[in-house]
């Protein structure tokens, strides 16, 4: 997994991680939920870099996801839901590219997402479970025949076969495991020593870092080893799993960040409102990711007044107070 010989190392810039770790066509895990903690900083350096078909693997995403899709980055999807919460209960760029035939889609329940990522995590092949049985989830397939035959492609979507452990008529169903070439995942603290700390929900971040064979952290601030190793049980990820570390404060925007910054309502609203138009969509990449030299750059386009209206409350970890109509 990991081809480093000093910690130092793998604390490297933004552009350098995604250029060492990101091609065209891999499969990218990403981390967070729907408004929660997505990788967005780096999300937009894959798209600045115009790498394209990605085979992309989530749990349940948001605005990362819509981005990746609408930027045309993305052939294939595997994943749960895409919602951004109340701005967008599907995900517009999502929601047009599957409508159109723009983008291959499978589609498993959450709880058996989190089943695949775990199955890889594990190194096992496959997680039985008896979740989805009586449901359209397993009666159709998204994928082709041709599309079963790349790379990290699933030969069946599920099988649904016997419980060998029982001799009455007892259906299972067996769900491939997920390893993917890199796992994408934004976290409020890594240690010098490479500890990654999570703080709140955690979703099926953890599971996904374990899977894949490349896991590139973003986080919000890089700590002492002495305030990582205090509350040792608060730590998410160890040292040796990890492949690239990037500081990169508010890296989850417009997203939110627990006990960081909430969701930026006002951006996500924004955003509806462009994503629907194909015109607008272009100028709103043009504007917040093209057009952006450095992350410096883009804090300073958010701008202190909603940096302020966003800030989380030390004790509650979201913003008290915030108008999120």
């Amino acid at each position: 997994m990991n081809n480093f010989h000093d910690i130092s190392d793998k604390f490297i810039t933004l552009k350098e991680a995604v250029t060492r770790f990101i091609k065209d066509g891999c499969q990218i895990a990403i981390g967070g939920f729907t408004v929660s903690r997505n990788p967005m900083a780096v999300v937009y350096e894959i798209i600045r870099q115009r790498i394209k078909d990605i085979h992309l693997v989530c749990h349940s995403n948001g605005q990362a996801l819509d981005m990746l899709i609408g930027a045309g980055c993305v052939k294939r999807l595997e994943i749960a839901y895409g919602g951004n919460g109340r701005y967008a209960p599907t995900c517009i760029r999502f929601k047009n590219a599957v409508i159109k035939g723009e983008i291959e889609v499978e589609d498993y329940s959450n709880y058996q997402m989190s089943l695949r990522f775990l199955a890889g995590a594990l190194g096992i092949p496959f997680m039985a479970t008896k979740s989805g049985l009586g449901t359209d989830i397993v009666n159709l397939e998204g994928f082709s025949k041709e599309t079963r035959k790349e790379r990290k492609v699933a030969g069946k979507k599920l099988v649904i076969t016997q419980n060998p452990f029982n001799e009455d008529n007892d259906k299972i169903i067996l769900l491939p495991a997920l390893n993917p070439d890199v796992a994408l995942i934004h976290a409020q603290y890594a240690g010098e020593d490479g500890t990654v700390r999570i703080k709140g929900l955690t979703f099926a971040d953890i599971e996904q870092a374990k899977s894949a064979d490349v896991v590139i952290i973003t986080c919000e601030d890089i700590v002492p080893t002495t305030f990582i190793r205090t509350d040792p049980d608060q730590n998410s990820l160890p040292p040796f799993f990890i492949d690239a570390i990037v500081k990169i404060p508010y890296g989850a925007h417009p997203t939110s960040c627990y006990g960081c910054y909430d969701y930026d309502s006002h951006h996500l609203n924004m955003y509806k409102k462009i994503a629907k138009d194909d015109i607008l969509f272009k100028h709103y990449l043009d504007e917040w990711v093209y057009g952006i030299a450095s992350h410096d750059e883009y804090i300073d386009k958010i701008g202190a007044s909603t940096l302020l209206k966003i800030k989380a409350d030390p004790i509650l970890g979201y913003a008290s107070g915030l108008d999120r109509r």
